[in-house]
């Protein structure tokens, strides 16, 4: 449903330049712009209520990080791109959503996006946004579709000067903020891998039609997140390959280490899938083997039953007088039940014998 819609938006650029920008019917109300500016013996944080508020920092020495709560607002990355001299393809891979993890590299920054998936730490429901990120000299500009990130422990950091963040430069604060959403990617994971065994306990003991439904669900998850963990190796590979001076050798010793978490995470889909795989055949055969013992019961009964019916159809003729006729019936009829009783109890014991009970 979420590729329809995806693909329903890019129809609607159909025959326009490359590089023109559609506002989004689905454009939250509010965007909420905040800027964080430091260096290692300062720090500023603030929520300013225009973007022309930020454009101040663009020659600062100091690091800026500019976050944007709002990708859909056309008028606001209007602004950004004229300031800071991004390219409209760029402003138009912000605005559209869907897009594939990707890194590009220009002449006074570099662009990356990627899918960022976490659980919100209030509602407890999974968040799933895209971020673009834009890495110059000594500014950070992150854009996310909504309000709310997973990045409070990065703030956190360079609130209290903890950690390397104030004495690195933009491309490391970059890195923080993809780790971070490389490491929601485990914790959604182990969720996931939580549930498969849960599936596979209920598939082994009980399987129902709502276990087959949970299966799907799982195995869609899986491809999701293949979809977009995949292209974010190619993303941190040529991010450590320091193609850019905007990015120094100094941070690629991390990058190289985040670089082996996706490599993780690739390792841990497949895994996942594998044994999703392996779940539905074992719920396949375990349907199956209930069928069968199904129809094994069914003509166990009809078997024990078929010398019963013929024995019976000839008692019940008109011909046989012992049976219908007047005179015998209160001794033959308790006879002839017994004497069935009898028949189908012997039958049993030989199916028994051989096993096929």
């Amino acid at each position: 449903m979420l590729e329809i819609n995806k693909i329903k938006k890019r129809i609607k650029k159909i025959g326009l330049p490359p590089g023109i920008l559609i506002q989004s019917e689905e454009i939250h109300p509010d965007a909420t712009i905040s800027v964080i500016d430091y260096d290692k013996d300062s720090f500023r944080e603030k929520t300013v209520d225009k973007i022309e508020e930020c454009f101040v920092f663009k020659d600062q020495p100091t690091i800026t990080w500019i976050n944007i709560d709002g990708t859909q607002h056309m008028s606001i990355l209007e602004k950004v791109g004229e300031c800071f001299n991004i390219h409209p393809l760029v402003l138009e891979d912000i605005m559209t959503m869907g897009q594939r993890p990707k890194i590009e590299y220009y002449d006074n920054y570099v662009f990356i996006v990627l899918r960022m998936v976490y659980l919100d730490k209030d509602t407890k429901a999974m968040v799933d946004e895209e971020l673009s990120l834009i890495i110059g000299n000594n500014y950070l500009i992150s854009f996310q579709e909504k309000p709310g990130d997973p990045f409070h422990v990065i703030r956190d950091r360079i609130r209290n000067g903890l950690g390397k963040t104030r004495k690195m430069g933009s491309d490391y604060l970059a890195y923080c903020l993809m780790d971070v959403v490389v490491d929601n990617y485990f914790f959604i994971l182990e969720k996931i891998g939580e549930a498969l065994e849960i599936i596979e306990e209920e598939t082994l003991e009980n399987p129902t039609t709502d276990t087959l439904q949970k299966i799907h669900e799982t195995k869609r998850e899986l491809i999701y997140f293949r979809k977009f963990i995949w292209p974010l190796r190619e993303v941190v590979s040529s991010f450590n390959r320091n193609e850019s001076e905007h990015v120094q050798s100094t941070t690629q010793i991390y990058v190289r280490d985040l670089y082996d978490h996706v490599i993780q995470l690739i390792d841990s889909i497949e895994t996942f899938r594998d044994i999703t795989a392996s779940i539905l055949e074992i719920y396949l055969s375990s349907i199956s083997n209930k069928m069968n013992v199904i129809m094994k019961r069914l003509t166990l009964i009809t078997t024990i039953f078929m010398p019963l019916t013929i024995v019976a159809g000839i008692g019940g003729m008109s011909e046989w007088s012992m049976i219908t006729g007047p005179d015998h019936w209160m001794i033959s009829y308790p006879l002839f039940l017994l004497g069935l009783v009898i028949i189908g109890f012997i039958s049993f014991l030989i199916f028994k014998k051989k096993g096929w009970t």
